[in-house]
């Protein structure tokens, strides 16, 4: 069985750590491959096609060559992050006027829906995996610092950036029920985990390699549960 886990920097292990951007060895696919590995699931092959800042424009342009032509059994689609993140360096030039997310969340889902598509199209069983949580907070303290401090204020006056966050989450829930589509609740099950200090990196939007841990470990049941489930119901 081969399982490709498409997504944005959190898939490709990005992390933050003393100040610097990081890809870790110990990202959510590799964890999954060794829990897969330990359950003497031999057969199990998980390829990480996770690129550092894509937005789902990116990922449907790259859906042919990094899944179709791999021909996997499942594709695990994380993305979202980037979409709903804005252009700083505008908003610092234009600060009084109307600014837009990178990827609007009408495109977002129109996006998604289309990657859905083609996925089923080519025998391929997409699997949606909800945003992981970010630590507000330690967001704005990095944007403020790489940027201005008049961001947290621009941002404030929107509800927030765990506002749009959260909201693309939301309607991503939504169409992956619209749509059929197994869903993995990865932002819930991280947040349960443990303390976001210890489970989000300093950047305030990445992970540690426990928050990685933490997401294999909903993927990886996740997927045990829904493959004893397909059996079960193919002897009935």
């Amino acid at each position: 069985m081969k399982i490709i886990c498409f997504g944005d920097s959190l898939t490709r292990g990005v992390s933050v750590v003393k100040g610097r951007l990081r890809i870790l060895k110990e990202n959510y696919p590799a964890f999954l491959q060794e829990l897969f590995n330990q359950q003497e699931e031999n057969d199990v092959t998980v390829i990480n096609k996770g690129v550092f800042n894509d937005n789902s424009d990116l990922m449907l342009s790259r859906l042919e060559k990094d899944v179709l032509n791999e021909h996997p059994d499942y594709t695990i689609i994380e993305v979202g992050g980037n979409d709903c993140n804005f252009n700083w360096n505008e908003i610092i030039e234009k600060p009084k006027e109307e600014h837009q997310a990178i990827v609007s969340l009408q495109r977002y889902l129109a996006n998604i829906s289309e990657i859905v598509k083609k996925m089923r199209d080519s025998g391929i069983i997409p699997i949606i995996a909800t945003l992981p949580p970010l630590d507000p907070v330690r967001y704005y303290q990095t944007i403020s610092t790489q940027y201005n401090p008049s961001i947290g204020n621009w941002i404030g006056k929107l509800g927030g950036i765990q506002h749009w966050h959260g909201m693309y989450n939301y309607h991503l829930n939504k169409l992956a029920d619209e749509l059929k589509v197994p869903k993995i609740d990865v932002r819930t099950a991280i947040k349960k985990a443990g303390d976001s200090i210890n489970l989000i990196s300093e950047d305030g939007i990445h992970l540690t390699a426990e928050g990685y841990n933490a997401f294999s470990m909903a993927v990886f049941n996740y997927l045990i549960k829904w493959s004893d489930d397909q059996i079960m119901t193919s002897n009935r």
